[in-house]
């Protein structure tokens, strides 16, 4: 949700910023403010609420300095105020700070213990009053920053300015985005290619545990132990279109690349740090006394229904109904008094499911949807909402959303678990942990690309494709099968693996493609059995699998993906990832339009 823009140059630096910011303002935000170096000082200027707030401050206490950077923060440790505000910095430092410092507790105290006193209830000031305390042991700029660097744990990206350091900027990230940005005599940092769009076409993305140096003269960027490395310059396309797209081919691409991110930040609404507990908002009724669940979508929020139904009822012990939502009202279903209905959305307009609720709700059923648009129709017919922290999806065929969903899902299980007294507080903590590392693992997803195209090269020629999985795996077969239909016009469908034999194996020969999502977990031997069934029948096998699922699968896979071994929690979130990209990689091959696939849209609004 957070906006990062920084510059430094010849030109005010007040102004430049500032206006990165208007453009950043789409990712939503409660507060501003900008930090730029005054005669080798810092200064800051920070408001509450929007932007405008912060210009009418600048007018007020003009801001001089060439060197600057300015934020835009989405609350979440910490009330949305000034003094939470970003910048947060010392005399020595300024720093802005996108995503979530999951240890920020422990480096707090120990912080604190050397004398450090703190003055926002942020995990974000930890960042500047550690750099603070190496620059004050005597260590330069970049030697204090990747000191710092090695200390954080979590999702960020950051900018940095240094008092008495005219000129210079650091930035950094990991599983969040940051841009650099060339200019004549100046050089821009952004959060993304929308904030520097009117300033240079001229770009560089920064990868996952990238840090660089940045003067007006240019950007060297090294890892976070220092090491050069080099980054590739790209010119961005000057379309309005293209602005959103980061240097990417399709927006479907960009949101793909931006799971990581999505899933902490859901994770940042839903987890409080401090506790490391799940904190949902107050819901319509008592958790412990809902007789069943009611839970029902479209598309692919249906299976994301069908995942989270498997998590409720295994982990929660609560009895689930699930229907597509175009069908709930027609099927006329006995609905018992008091259910909660579960609705997921991503617009929170979609037609069906908004019909549905208003079925269940003339039935007595206490609301509860999950959306990414939490100011839409169903936001206002609802009891109450979990939003998702997706941000804007432009492509029409989901991905990010879908992820923030099931990371929603996977957090109010655990608070239906604990209310209903089927999980304990060291089953929770086991759950949190792994929720906790889904941002990294997300990552290494995104990582199997090369792996994935290899892929998609088999797929691209067929004329139909089967996919499989077992367990909390057939909803993640289902949603690639989906992806597959709508984006390259292959036809594709997803059976439960051990339904294959009762019908679907007759459609298996050498022409089939066969996508398996099968991780180590206790169906593993179950689903191989399956895949032997449709090895010995011809079928060429291609499977994600896990660091320990590899060994086994490989005799009989013409090609696999490997994905590292999460807990068999988290296995649906991190299994998405890689069908949704095989999908993408077909469809680019295919050259069909991946972001607007014909007949779709992306709201529907009609049934």
């Amino acid at each position: 949700m957070c906006g990062i823009c920084g510059v430094t140059g010849l030109r005010h630096a007040t102004p430049i910023v500032f206006e990165g910011l208007r453009r950043l303002e789409y990712r939503g935000y409660d507060s501003a403010g900008i930090a730029t170096l005054v005669d080798g000082k810092i200064s800051r200027r920070r408001a509450a609420g929007k932007l405008d707030n912060l210009g009418l401050l600048l007018e007020e206490k003009p801001l001089a300095g060439t060197t600057g950077i300015g934020h835009t923060r989405w609350a979440t440790h910490g009330a949305p105020t000034t003094s939470n505000a970003h910048p947060h910095g010392t005399d020595r430092v300024a720093i802005v700070h996108n995503g979530i410092i999951e240890n920020f507790e422990t480096l707090r105290h120990e912080l604190e213990a050397e004398g450090v006193v703190f003055e926002t209830e942020t995990d974000s000031e930890t960042i500047a009053r550690l750099i603070d305390l190496y620059l004050s042991q005597g260590h330069t700029p970049k030697e204090s920053v990747l000191k710092s660097l090695k200390r954080l744990e979590g999702a960020y990206a950051i900018a940095v300015i240094f008092a008495e350091h005219d000129g210079l900027m650091i930035g950094a990230c990991h599983s969040a985005p940051l841009a650099v940005g060339y200019g004549d005599d100046e050089m821009f940092l952004g959060s993304d290619s929308l904030a520097l769009a009117p300033l240079t076409r001229r770009i560089t993305y920064m990868q996952d545990g990238d840090c660089v140096v940045i003067t007006p003269a240019g950007a060297q960027f090294m890892t976070f132990d220092g090491e050069p490395v080099e980054r590739e310059e790209k010119i961005a396309a000057l379309t309005s279109g293209a602005i959103g797209k980061d240097g990417y081919q399709h927006f479907m691409e960009k949101e793909l690349h931006e799971h990581p991110l999505v899933i902490g930040q859901t994770l940042q609404r839903m987890i409080d740090p401090a506790t490391r507990q799940v904190v949902v908002p107050e819901l319509p009724c008592n958790l412990a006394e809902v007789p069943r669940a009611v839970m029902t979508a479209c598309g692919s929020a249906f299976y994301a229904a069908m995942v989270g139904r498997f998590w409720l009822e295994s982990v929660a012990r609560l009895p689930v109904d699930i229907d597509i939502a175009s069908e709930l009202r027609y099927r006329d279903p006995p609905l018992t008094k008091g259910s909660l209905g579960l609705l997921i959305s991503q617009s929170g307009e979609t037609a069906d499911t908004l019909a549905a609720l208003r079925t269940l709700r003339q039935n007595s059923a206490h609301i509860l949807s999950v959306l990414n648009v939490e100011h839409s129709t169903m936001a206002r017919e609802s009891d109450a909402v979990l939003g998702t922290a997706a941000g804007p999806e432009i492509s029409v065929a989901s991905t990010k959303a879908f992820t923030a969903q099931l990371t929603v899902l996977a957090c109010l299980t655990i608070a239906v678990a604990r209310s209903r007294g089927t999980l304990d507080a060291a089953g929770e903590e086991e759950l949190v942990t792994a929720l906790l590392d889904l941002p990294s693992r997300a990552a290494d997803a995104l990582a199997q690309a090369d792996a994935i195209r290899s892929m998609a090269r088999i797929i691209a020629d067929a004329s139909n494709v089967l996919y499989l999985g077992r367990g909390s795996m057939f909803p993640v077969a289902m949603e690639g099968a989906l992806k597959l239909k709508e984006i390259s016009y292959i036809h594709a469908e997803a059976y439960a693996a051990g339904e294959m034999k009762h019908g679907p194996i007759s459609l298996i020969d050498n022409t089939v493609p066969i996508v398996a999502s099968a991780p180590f977990t206790p169906l593993f031997d179950k689903t191989l059995s399956n895949l032997q069934e449709a090895k010995a029948r011809g079928g060429r096998l291609l499977v994600f699998t896990d660091t320990k699922g590899a060994e086994r699968v490989s005799a009989i896979a013409e090609q696999m993906v490997v994905l590292p071994h999460v807990h068999d929690f988290t296995a649906p979130v991190v299994q998405t990832i890689p069908v949704q990209m095989l999908a993408y990689e077909v469809a680019v091959l295919r050259g069909t339009d991946v972001d607007q696939p014909r007949n779709l849209a992306k709201s529907v609004t009609v049934e």
